[in-house]
This record gives structure tokens, C-alpha cells and sequence, in this order.
């Protein structure tokens, strides 16, 4: 007598809708598609088809979810370009600016200000400096007349002393204050000059005696009637003097 065969559980894992399958003897996962369910209220017999079907549907699903994201993002961005990628072109320099533009209006503008302000400086330093070179000469020239104003207004003295030191009457206290005199104007650049037996010089020497002399080969003093005095490079006073000529 042999034993009916039981009907298939619909819930027992391994089982297939109108399977006479034998069950297998490891446990089985059973993947439910809870998208399906969620959307479709589907019969219990399709519910246990669908718990059964193969993990390969879910990716395929997640395929198609990829693309929908996919296709929502561009439409959002918008289509992608086709042609080559564009480059935004590097920032104009200043200099580089377009003359018709209003920024290099404005820079010519102020180039030609700064070239008319270093002309301008320039031109008040060259006259600021031939100022100061005009003053510190003309400062030279005043300081130096006056000097010699008042030393000229003592040469008379010095004539005194020199005729008194050929006499022989410039010895003791008188004759130590002569010397500092001397000293003392020549710290101002007083100079005395004219020898005997010096050269005659037109431009130093005062002629007021002509003699001829075979002992001379050129016009020479001969004697020295009052002495000359320079004050630095100038000629303050001549020498008087006597020429003689060579015969």
C-alpha cells in the first residue's frame, strides 16, 4: 500500500508553486522583493513566486534606479557639450588694456600727468641747484670783498712797519706786535709779495722807474719801493717798484 504524497507548503523554503521538487538538504535564502509588494497587492500564490525568484532581479532593479538618477541629473544640468571643452581666457592686464576702453583712457591719462610731475620736479631740482651754486659763489665773492676792505684799510700800517724794519726800529715789544700783526692777517689770506731781483710782471708790478743795466737779461726789479699784497688768488695791491732793462 503505498503512502500519498503531501502537499507542498506554501511557505516552506525550497518550495516552488506546483513543484514536486524534493527540498534540499541546506537552508536556503529566500530574497523578497519588498519594491513589489509595496506598489501591487498581488494573490499570496504570486507573493511566494516573487519571495522566490532569483537575487538577479534586484540588481536589474538597481540598475534601472541608477539610470533614472542619471537621466534626472542631466536634465537638471542641462545637456552635456559636445564640442571640445571650453577654457575661459586668462584676465586682460593692465597694460595690455584697449586704448578705446574707459580703464586705458584713464591710465594714459594719468601716464601723461606722472611724465609732466617728473619733468616738472626734475626742472625745480636743475634750478634749485644752480640757486645754491649762484649763492654760495655770490656768499664767496661778498665775504671775500669785505675781507679785503679791511685789510686794505691796513696796508698802510704794514707800508710803516716795513720802512721801520729797514731802519732798523722794529726791535723789542714793537717789534713782536709787528710780527703777530703780520700773523695775524695772514690767517685771512694776505699775501705779501715783490722782491728785489724778481722778474717784472705787467699784471703784479707797478713801473715807476726805468734804468738800463748789463747785468740783466730781462726786464728785473731793481728795487722795491712799496711791497704787494694778494688775498688768495686776487690782487688786492701792486708792487711799486723800479725796472731795470738789459742793455
Amino acid at each position: 500500500m503505498t503512502e500519498k504524497p503531501r502537499a507542498a507548503d506554501p511557505g516552506a523554503s525550497g518550495s516552488t508553486p506546483g513543484g514536486s521538487e524534493p527540498a534540499d538538504d541546506g537552508p536556503r535564502v529566500v530574497i523578497r522583493n519588498n519594491r513589489k509588494l509595496g506598489r501591487t497587492e498581488e494573490s499570496p500564490a504570486a507573493a511566494d513566486a516573487g519571495a522566490d525568484a532569483p537575487a538577479e532581479g534586484l540588481v536589474e532593479e538597481a540598475e534601472v534606479m541608477v539610470d533614472e538618477i542619471e537621466a534626472e541629473a542631466t536634465a537638471l544640468d542641462g545637456p552635456a557639450p559636445t564640442g571640445p571643452p571650453v577654457v575661459d581666457a586668462p584676465a586682460q592686464p593692465v597694460d595690455g588694456s584697449p586704448t578705446g576702453s574707459p580703464l586705458g583712457a584713464e591710465l594714459e591719462a594719468l601716464r601723461a600727468e606722472l611724465d609732466e610731475r617728473t619733468r616738472d620736479l626734475q626742472r625745480v631740482s636743475a634750478e634749485y641747484a644752480n640757486y645754491r651754486k649762484r649763492v654760495d659763489r655770490d656768499r664767496g665773492v661778498v665775504q671775500e670783498q669785505a675781507t679785503g676792505s679791511v685789510l686794505a684799510a691796513l696796508l698802510p700800517i704794514l707800508d710803516d712797519l716795513d720802512r721801520a724794519r729797514e731802519h732798523g726800529d722794529l726791535v723789542g715789544p714793537f717789534g713782536t706786535v709787528a710780527e703777530q700783526l703780520t700773523t695775524a692777517l695772514g690767517k685771512f689770506g694776505l699775501t705779501p709779495f715783490g722782491e728785489k731781483g724778481d722778474p717784472f710782471d705787467p699784471t703784479r708790478h707797478e713801473a715807476v722807474a726805468h734804468q738800463t743795466s748789463p747785468d740783466v737779461d730781462e726786464p728785473t726789479c731793481v728795487q722795491v719801493m712799496r711791497r704787494g699784497y694778494l688775498l688768495g688768488e686776487r690782487l688786492l695791491r701792486p708792487a711799486m717798484v723800479a725796472v731795470a732793462d738789459p742793455e
